[in-house]
């Protein structure tokens, strides 16, 4: 792994990938006892987390009776990494990302505990979730992009691409199993019991940060204290193609293209005319297509930005199709790819990024990287719901899916015309072909 002395040290990386495909195993990276460490104990704490995600809501909606509550809970926890998502990755470049870990993995513990001690107490409140979650939104702006850049730590390059996908399907398959299991302990015993568990999840990636061998760790040469490492940060990726368009794609998607929570929950109401049951059924749905992307995604040797455009496209056009759907069972059945090709562009964007970033710039690239993803969310989801209320359902879903076409074609053409690229129509063995080709390649063709 390189360790240059600077910003600048490592040399810009193409804007396309030319490299044969790696022979790699689905699993491969968890052959590396840090990162299994790091892995288990990231999906037991990530199943605690779903839980809490389904239990805060419910106890808004349960103190308030207010769906705008719900949101103004939604949002506080996503504010920070709006507002101070830069300077997190700042910290992550400046200091250890395993003590730096330690710290905001117990914090986060210590969140689920508190609101578990005043929910079982009965003396819970709608402005106590309202600081937890602004807490936790704090946290999560440290946490986020030093979990991100240890991952490289953790495996070195060679594996970097496979433990990031890994790490998407250890996400999914929580999400698959954290709503059941809360509304399991919601129904039986409360809400309180769904923060008591998630807090003492975190106990799991504590332990597996400490029992980790340090002397396996990959080196990286920490950035040292200066003033205008902020800037010095957005020059790095402002510099480089490679890196600004794939967040710039990942930020309209973000933005524009992952309101399910608003578009399933309509079209459920006001469309299909059914519960909570055919809600929780879509969402598994989607979830269930998210993990079989992640494992896919975890077979490829290469991250190309050619794949992640061409799974931004086909995500965005799912969408309008999905949008227009005749029947309920199609409508559904479509919720399957839609969630693959959703985190076919994450996981793709995400490793291709951290491949092309100097690790002393890693924490405040990535931090950039997932303010831009999941800090659009208090901006777009305002109007993807305007839209929707005003238009209808369909409208609603068939706009963000627009949008999100439209951003993917538009680097795509960005990307191409980096990487010397032009794009060829004609025949090949026998079929018709639409790819992009080096202009070199064209000009001898013709």
């Amino acid at each position: 792994m390189s360790t240059g002395s600077g910003a600048d040290s490592a040399p810009a990386p193409t804007a396309y990938d030319t490299t044969p495909d790696r022979k790699q195993t689905m699993f491969s990276s968890l052959k590396i006892r840090n990162y299994r460490l790091f892995a288990t104990g990231q999906v037991v704490s990530n199943t605690g987390t779903w839980m809490q995600r389904i239990a805060q809501d419910w106890l808004v909606l349960t103190l308030t009776g207010s769906a705008s509550a719900v949101g103004i809970t939604i949002a506080l926890q996503f504010l920070p990494m709006l507002l101070l998502g830069l300077y997190g990755g700042v910290i992550a470049d400046r200091m250890p990302k395993r003590r730096l870990l330690l710290v905001t993995q117990a914090a986060m513990g210590l969140t689920g505990l508190a609101l578990a001690a005043l929910t079982l107490s009965g003396h819970v409140q709608v402005w106590h979730v309202y600081l937890t979650a602004f807490l936790l939104g704090l946290v999560t702006v440290v946490d986020n992009p030093a979990r991100q850049s240890f991952v490289a730590e953790m495996v070195g390059p060679d594996q970097l691409r496979n433990a990031v996908s890994l790490n998407s399907a250890n996400f999914q398959s929580a999400r698959l199993v954290g709503p059941a299991v809360a509304g399991v302990l919601i129904t039986a015993v409360g809400s309180g019991y769904a923060f008591l568990l998630n807090g003492l999840s975190f106990l799991a990636p504590v332990a597996g940060l400490l029992m980790m061998r340090t002397s396996e760790l990959h080196k990286v040469e920490r950035a040292p204290r200066g003033k205008g490492q902020l800037r010095e940060g957005l020059r790095y990726v402002a510099g480089r193609p490679e890196l600004i368009w794939p967040i710039v794609l990942v930020g309209f998607i973000g933005t524009f293209g992952f309101n399910f929570p608003i578009w399933l929950s309509a079209f459920v109401d006001d469309v299909y005319h059914s519960g909570a049951g055919t809600y929780g059924l879509l969402n598994t749905l989607m979830a269930a297509g998210s993990l079989a992307g992640a494992l896919l995604a975890a077979r490829r040797g290469t991250s190309r930005l050619r794949i992640l455009v061409g799974a931004a496209v086909l995500f965005g056009l799912l969408e309008v199709v999905t949008a227009f759907a005749p029947e309920f069972w199609i409508f559904a059945a479509l919720m399957v790819p839609i969630g693959m090709c959703g985190l076919t562009v994450n996981v793709t964007a995400n490793s291709s990024v951290q491949m092309a970033t100097d690790p002393l710039m890693r924490g405040r690239v990535m931090s950039l990287f997932m303010m831009v993803f999941t800090g659009g969310t208090p901006l777009g989801a305002p109007l993807v719901g305007w839209i929707t209320d005003t238009y209808g359902p369909r409208i609603g879903f068939a706009a963000g899916g627009a949008v999100a076409t439209l951003a993917a074609v538009a680097v795509g053409v960005m990307l191409a015309r980096v990487g010397g690229l032009r794009l060829s129509v004609g025949w090949h063995r026998g079929h018709p072909s639409v790819r992009f080709v080096e202009r070199e390649r064209l000009t001898t063709a013709a």
